[in-house]
């Protein structure tokens, strides 16, 4: 008998790891480039960075030796304002993925089922089979639209115990329309809604303000996307009062840092700087989506994200996306069946993208 058939959780056993994105310094070594050389389109991260408030704040930061905030509460308040909701209803994770990671553990039971829309985020799939869940997936249909019927008739059956949609999805783009979701939370599911973009789709896209309405809808979001705050791995739910409770009971301690905390308080105060670079890279998106329909094998999907998904056609997406690698571009390639013919672009600077462009007319 091995070690891991001794010790390990079966279900970890035969878990296929995530596989996140490499750093920049990992890849220019592995390319033979400098690090500035590099066009970094692949993981949705913002070519703008951090607030240089937020810079300021954290070079101003006296109390790293000291344990963060556990109850996070001068975010708290901070998100009640930008979000309009009750403080009570926010809980901070570092990032939203570990947000996904506690609600799961809060919720399934060894074997209990979640729904999964694929194509979509990752992580639902994989912080799923880590809480020895099972994943059922409810594919989207052909324009990348969820499959109500579909769900319908698979929580009907399956006894599942969460539902996680996306809006905009990661990696199509396309929006949760609110028809939708009312539709979708008259079922006996935990409905969790993933906002990780949603700053990119526009003023009134989200749906915050329907979860004093709903007891089983949870609003997921992070600082990651539209604050440059990846790097300090910050977010936060908007959650029902119930779930609340028993999330701070499961929550770590210490889990958003004193950095991550200051860095997001900043943030907060700066948005307006912030929503302008975020306005930036929705004219950008706007801007590069018929310029690259022009490649004659590229065909685009409309997004309301800070990416585009493009279908390649007549050659390999994967060698697509390789070749431009070489060239010290980075795009998302999916190894799925559901992805196979697509590479995702995350809009960067005008320049990045005109970089972008040249490469891909000359492939």
């Amino acid at each position: 008998m091995t070690l891991a058939a001794r010790w390990l959780r079966t279900e970890i056993a035969d878990l296929e790891p995530y596989t996140p994105i490499l750093p920049l310094e990992v890849l220019a070594r592995r390319l033979g480039l400098p690090v500035e050389r590099l066009v970094k389109l692949d993981a949705n991260e913002n070519p703008y960075g951090p607030s240089p408030a937020a810079l300021t704040a954290l070079t101003s930061e006296q109390h790293y030796h000291i344990y963060p905030d556990p109850g996070h509460t001068a975010l708290r308040q901070a998100l009640a304002r930008y979000t309009g909701q009750p403080a009570e209803a926010l809980v901070c994770g570092a990032g939203a993925d570990e947000l996904i990671d506690m609600i799961l553990r809060l919720c399934l039971n060894p074997g209990d089922a979640v729904i999964d829309c694929q194509p979509t985020f990752g992580m639902y799939r994989f912080d799923t089979q880590v809480c020895g869940g099972r994943v059922i997936t409810v594919p989207r249909g052909a324009a990348f639209e969820l499959d109500l019927d579909a769900i319908e008739a698979t929580a009907a059956t399956s006894q599942a115990k969460v539902l996680f949609l996306t809006s905009p999805n990661n990696p199509t783009g396309n929006l949760l329309a609110p028809e939708e979701l009312e539709r979708l939370l008259r079922l006996p599911l935990l409905v969790v809604v993933d906002e990780a973009y949603i700053e990119f789709a526009g003023v009134g896209q989200g749906f915050a303000e329907w979860v004093a309405r709903y007891e089983n809808l949870v609003i997921l979001r992070t600082f990651s996307k539209w604050a440059g705050l990846a790097g300090l791995r910050v977010g936060y739910a908007l959650v029902s009062g119930w779930l609340a409770a028993h999330l701070w009971k499961i929550k770590q301690p210490y889990n958003v840092s004193v950095a991550a905390q200051t860095a997001a308080l900043a943030s907060l105060e700066d948005r307006q700087l912030l929503l302008e670079r975020v306005a930036r890279l929705v004219n950008e998106r706007e801007r590069l989506l018929p310029l690259l329909a022009e490649v004659s094998w590229l065909h685009p999907q409309p997004s309301a994200a800070n990416f585009i998904l493009c279908r390649v056609e007549g050659r390999s997406a994967r060698e697509v996306k390789a070749t431009l690698e070489q060239q010290g571009i980075l795009v998302r390639y999916y190894h799925t069946s559901l992805l196979r013919d697509y590479i995702r672009i995350s809009i960067g600077t005008p320049a990045q993208s005109e970089i972008l462009l040249e490469a891909l007319h000359h492939l």
